[in-house]
């Protein structure tokens, strides 16, 4: 185990970076774009059907199908990197609703970041990187270890994730009547 972490711990950290900014980025364009569109749709209540309608086709396409469809258009195409951060956009920014509370903000980025870190796992089939590229290369050559040393990072990315988000949620949760913050 030593070995492999002395030969693949350098690739590793630096997969993790870029599994770590992709996500970022996405989760970035995702609020700036979801909370005034929902700030939007509480004013002008007559769009929100049509604007769910919309999310719910966008997220009923398969993943790797989204990465696929992004490919082949000029400006995105060129670099994967702008595809997968396009795709992940679109996949967190139907995630994020706003409620009237900051906590119920926090609860819709919390699942739209995990399931950004999971999806982004999958950007490497497009050459994005992330720590999909030693899962797919572990898939390709049956080796376990390497599938272990993508995922096992990613999960722990999402994991990390999840509970800081959560705490910030709990931070900012309003108490209910009769109990204490």
């Amino acid at each position: 185990m030593s070995g492999f972490l002395a030969e693949y711990g350098g690739e590793i950290a630096e997969l993790t970076v870029e599994h770590l900014s992709l996500t970022g980025a996405a989760m970035i364009f995702a609020t700036a774009i979801a909370v005034p569109v929902g700030v939007w749709l509480t004013r002008c209540p007559r769009w929100a059907k049509p604007v769910i309608g919309m999310a719910n086709v966008l997220q009923t396409i398969p993943s790797l199908a989204m990465f696929g469809f992004l490919l082949p258009l000029p400006w995105l195409g060129e670099r994967a990197a702008r595809v997968a951060i396009v795709a992940l956009t679109a996949y967190a920014l139907f995630k994020v609703e706003l409620p009237l509370a900051a906590s119920f903000i926090l609860a819709g980025l919390r699942t739209a970041t995990v399931t950004c870190v999971g999806i982004a796992t999958i950007a490497a089939a497009v050459g994005a990187g992330g720590l999909g590229e030693l899962i797919f290369r572990g898939v390709a050559s049956v080796d376990n270890r390497l599938v272990l040393a993508g995922a096992i990072p990613a999960a722990l990315l999402a994991l990390g994730c999840d509970g800081a988000l959560g705490l910030l949620e709990r931070w900012f949760r309003v108490p209910g009547p009769g109990s204490a913050k």
